[in-house]
């Protein structure tokens, strides 16, 4: 009894133990649950109306246009910006997919698979022709896509891969590529409904047609005194904090922001070469130069050596070719002579030195159509049914579905910065070779194992050749120079912690101190200077007032940048201060405006208003219409206010008041006002007008942009730059 009334006294901390061993359990499971879903935020790319997207499935969507793209031969080695634009394109593609998607659903609109196959068979869909994807399936004949070509050409593969696993593999490629086609082409045509159905509520009526009529139909030629605000001193005209409180609130809902954005000052430095760089540089092509004169080693061997940026690749270029890619170049080797070495020359930033080996006399550029054929074989097959009678489009017909089309080949087109393999030389110097009309077999240059036949329809004229070698070698800085201004860079930066201080002592390092503003989360990088995307992602790190660490190898691995943050706008309405000199223009205008109205007030011609003052230019202005702005030359201004004015005032009349414009305040008197003889047939016109209407839902998309200021849109892609 006494044990157990031991253990009755221990129950209140018994009670407590437990309790706190249930917290803790609980605790421990509300902490991973936290932290799962903040690992999963941390993840998320973007948002729109609620549906989030990860990092993994947006980079899948970007590899699949990329590999879209190299199968049109435009993915290979895509620059920094390239990337940049791509990627928006497959996050706009994504908002449009949802938001599209959801405004159909609503209104019962779909996009059947029989759709899609009437469009594809049919290949004459202005959606499916304005897509960038089909460029090789097009008729360039009838500009009609051929869906019977991509039929053939899946069937080939297909029955080739059975044997050939390149064939197997191109297969793989195509279906993907295909599967991608498809994909896009069902959202654009669900786009294109909704689009049709926006159209189609754009209506016209005979009332607002005679208006449009008398609008573009009616010119009047007037006699105008303008009076330009440029003339009116700005010191006599004074602006005061109510008055831009005054215009603020009447331009208000102007201001608004529906997504956070932010304003920097950075210094971008652009290190360049130093005297001894340079030095050391010319002393390399000076040797370079001894090299080409003494013939000991081949001319190749001499570029490869001093590490020339432009490969001899023992084709000739013509006087065109070059003077499209290298004016410069042309006019230091037109006037040397065969065997001539140049000495070093300094062009375009770069340093160099040719030799000129030869001036061949041969045609430039012919014109081919070919027919690919995956053995001698075939290949000699197919020669000898067309030397046989057999016309050459009749036989790529067969074999392509289509009929072999002609392009022309130039030396430009293989005057490459790196070696061209020997299959291209060989295969360009065979083609320049042949006659014209002459059909041949040549070795396909990307796979010698496949034959290619191919006929010349066209040569130009032959003319003089350049065959020079050169070594060309950027002008650039060392290691050396490099360390030296980042360690200077560095030292600005850590001495001027503030963006004040920054910009006090930017001139005593030789830096300029520059305005970036409005930056959103979709800006790519600070003022365009590639290699700066981090610094977006510590501009929306970062408070007010705030400088950034250094940023090397920004540009073209050539500069230094530091930001310092100056101020965040958030969603909502900009505040006065950050708008104050765009309305203390407007308001100068307005004031401006009312000096020159007060100053004009009571004249009764263009003669008496330019008695009042000199300042005014007279001008007879031919024809204004009230349908398009009033062009006036003298001004280099076009001014819509003043076409209204004049059209609402008689022949022989004179303005009602001082007209106030975009450029400056006007005075005019109608001097006669003529109809062009068109008849107007209120039909026709009205359907011109909704046509324009039309064509405003189809090219200008307000409409996207409505949808997207209703949606709940978070863009988070700078965090995985």
């Amino acid at each position: 009894m006494a044990a157990i009334g031991k253990i009755r006294s221990w129950g209140p901390w018994l009670v407590g133990i437990i309790a706190l061993a249930l917290f803790g359990f609980i605790a421990g499971d509300m902490w991973r649950s936290c932290e799962t879903t903040s690992n999963q935020q941390r993840q998320q790319v973007g948002q729109v109306k609620g549906e989030k997207l990860n990092i993994q499935d947006y980079t899948e969507m970007v590899e699949e246009y990329k590999e879209v793209m190299k199968m049109m031969g435009r993915g290979e080695n895509m620059s920094e910006e390239q990337l940049d634009n791509l990627r928006d394109a497959v996050w706009e593609n994504y908002i449009q997919g949802i938001l599209i998607g959801e405004e159909a659903e609503k209104l019962g609109l779909m996009v059947t698979d029989d759709e899609v196959k009437k469009v594809l068979e049919d290949g004459t869909s202005p959606v499916l022709m304005s897509m960038p994807l089909l460029p090789d399936f097009v008729d360039q004949q009838t500009r009609r896509f051929n869906y019977q070509t991509v039929k053939a050409y899946y069937d080939q593969l297909n029955q080739l891969s059975a044997s050939n696993p390149q064939a197997q593999e191109q297969l793989q490629v195509f279906d993907k590529y295909w599967k991608f086609v498809e994909k896009n082409l069902r959202q654009q045509l669900l786009i294109s409904k909704y689009e049709s159905l926006l159209a189609a509520c754009m209506q016209s009526n005979n009332v607002s047609a005679k208006a449009a009529f008398d609008a573009n139909n009616t010119q009047t030629r007037i006699l105008l005194g303008a009076y330009p605000y440029a003339a009116v001193n700005d010191n006599d005209v004074k602006v005061s904090d109510a008055d831009l409180q005054k215009k603020y609130d009447e331009k208000k809902e102007s201001f608004k922001l529906t997504e956070e954005n932010r304003d920097v000052k950075f210094v971008a430095y652009q290190i360049t070469a130093s005297a001894a760089d340079s030095a050391k540089l010319l002393a390399s092509l000076t040797e370079a130069a001894e090299q080409f004169k003494k013939d000991s080693l081949s001319v190749e061997e001499i570029v490869r050596k001093y590490q020339s940026t432009v490969a001899y690749n023992a084709i000739p270029a013509s006087r065109t070719a070059l003077s499209r890619t290298s004016s410069d170049l042309l006019a230091h080797i037109d006037s040397m002579s065969v065997g001539q070495v140049s000495d070093p020359f300094v062009m375009n930033g770069t340093m160099n030195v040719v030799k000129m080996l030869g001036r061949p006399v041969r045609v430039d550029s012919v014109q081919i159509r070919a027919i690919p054929a995956t053995t001698a074989a075939v290949a000699d097959s197919l020669l000898q049914v067309i030397k046989g009678g057999k016309d050459f489009d009749s036989v790529a017909v067969n074999m392509l579905g289509q009929a072999a089309q002609k392009q022309w080949i130039t030396s430009a087109d293989f005057q490459a910065t790196q070696a061209i393999p020997v299959g291209y030389r060989d295969y360009y110097n065979k083609v320049v070779a042949m006659g014209k009309n002459e059909v041949a077999i040549i070795d396909n240059p990307q796979n010698p194992d496949n034959k290619i036949v191919l006929e010349v329809t066209d040569r130009k004229a032959e003319t003089a050749m350049y065959d020079y070698a050169i070594v060309s070698r950027e002008i650039t800085f060392s290691n050396d120079t490099y360390n030296e201004a980042y360690n200077k860079f560095s030292q600005f930066v850590t001495e001027n912690q503030s963006v004040e201080a920054m910009e006090k002592n930017a001139a005593k390092y030789n830096y300029t101190v520059s305005d970036f503003k409005n930056i959103t989360t979709a800006t790519h990088n600070i003022q365009g200077i590639p290699g700066t995307s981090k610094t977006i992602q510590w501009v929306f790190e970062a408070k007010e007032g705030e400088v950034s660490q250094p940023y090397d190898r920004c540009g073209d691995n050539d500069m230094l940048v530091v930001v310092g943050l100056t101020k965040i706008h958030p969603v909502g309405y900009r505040e006065l201060e950050s708008v104050k000199d765009m309305l203390r223009n407007q308001v100068l205008v307005d004031k401006k405006y009312e000096l020159i109205a007060q100053k004009l007030n009571g004249v009764k011609s263009v003669d008496a208003a330019k008695t009042k003052d000199a300042a005014i230019q007279i001008d007879t202005i031919p024809s204004v219409k009230f349908g398009e702005p009033a062009s006036l030359r003298m001004m280099g201004a076009t001014e819509s206010v003043l076409s209204g004015a004049v059209a609402a005032t008689p022949v022989k009349g004179f303005s009602k008041k001082v007209i106030k414009g975009n450029a400056g305040a006007y005075v005019f008197e109608v001097l006669d006002r003529t109809e062009t003889p068109e008849e107007f047939k209120a039909n026709d016109v009205a359907k011109r007008l909704r046509a324009t209407l039309r064509q405003m839902v189809y090219y200008g998309k307000l409409y996207l942009q409505d949808l997207k200021n209703k949606s709940d849109i978070v863009d988070n892609r700078y965090l995985f730059r």
